[in-house]
């Protein structure tokens, strides 16, 4: 599985688009809706009961539902390229790109600064088989709580395959326990993820940093694929998108709200042999705990962008005097 960022900063922009490729021949996908404001593109496509099973790409855009045109560039770039659903003679292919985006109109400064075409096959051209965490692609323009947000990964290894996790994490809630100051996701990351920074002994100042960095409830959306090298289903890709959002409500509080889109992506490549029942279950748990762990590691990769805070400088913004508040106007 290969992935490409994309991204506009400056100039009143502040946006960006990410893609997941496959292999051309596609990876068998399912999809789990949750949020009450959602905004994607082919997801109907993805039901069992439909013709197609796989999918030549999966998009991943800041735009609100503007950024839906990124996947027109993806679909175009592989149409061209032959890699599609076959619907005629050589060459004559639909590419199936589903695609979901997360709201962050306006956050450069720029209300029209916002994914297209022209991004979208910008992202595909820049994909590759090692992911970035941090302020790339999707994650460019995102806050979680008020804080600034971004795109996190992380892997599980069960004996059934690997599943691993890439989350856009946009959200209303927030990501840090009001009362520790401490990151949700903390106690699941593991060696392999990244260190939360070390906590002041006396939390107070932390503590209403945090505050004072938390806006008001906006549109939001955190959005992600979870995706395994075993062989699944339609429906049980679909399964594997709706356990990942358990790994979500324990990295965000709360999640799937009205003015959240909150859309995982479940895909297999198929290299593996299908599991049994318990190899389904691990699979399953696996993935759970891949998008906890992915959404620690984009708020731990995160950098203050645009005037808005990450984690980790609010922490440092604690233990030096006079530090200013979550937000700046830089």
């Amino acid at each position: 599985m290969r992935v490409g960022h994309a991204r506009r900063l400056g100039d009143g922009a502040l946006t960006g688009t990410t893609v997941i490729l496959p292999d051309p021949a596609g990876a068998v996908a399912g999809v789990d809706v949750r949020g009450g404001g959602p905004g994607t593109r082919e997801t109907d496509a993805l039901d069992p009961r439909t013709l197609v099973d796989r999918v030549h790409a999966v998009v991943l855009s800041g735009g609100s539902a503007y950024g839906l045109a990124a996947a027109t560039g993806v679909m175009d770039t592989l149409g061209a390229a032959g890699v599609g659903f076959p619907v005629g003679g050589p060459g004559e292919v639909v590419p199936i790109v589903p695609a979901a985006v997360v709201f962050d109109l306006g956050r450069g400064g720029d209300f029209r600064a916002r994914p297209d075409a022209a991004l979208g096959a910008e992202a595909l051209a820049a994909a590759t088989d090692s992911w970035a965490d941090g302020v790339v692609g999707a994650g460019t323009g995102t806050l979680v709580g008020g804080l600034k947000g971004g795109v996190g990964t992380a892997t599980e290894t069960t004996d059934a395959g690997e599943v691993t996790a890439l989350v856009v994490v946009n959200a209303a809630g927030s990501a840090v326990d009001p009362r520790t100051g401490e990151l949700w996701a903390a106690r699941h990351l593991t060696a392999a993820d990244r260190t939360p920074p070390p906590l002041p002994d006396d939390r107070s100042g932390l503590l209403e940093r945090l505050a004072a960095a938390a806006a008001p409830p906006t549109l939001n959306t955190t959005i992600g694929v979870v995706w395994t090298d075993a062989t699944l289903t339609v429906a049980q890709c679909s399964k594997l998108a709706a356990v990942g959002h358990d790994g979500l409500a324990r990295a965000i509080r709360p999640v799937h709200g009205m003015t959240d889109g909150d859309t995982l992506f479940g895909l297999a490549t198929t290299t593996r042999p299908a599991p049994d029942l318990a190899g389904l279950q691990a699979l399953l748990t696996a993935g759970a705990d891949a998008v906890t762990r992915a959404v620690g590691n984009a708020v731990l990769a995160a950098e203050s962008v645009g005037g808005f805070r990450c984690y980790a400088d609010v922490v440092a913004d604690a233990e030096r005097s006079g530090a200013g508040p979550g937000r700046t106007d830089g």
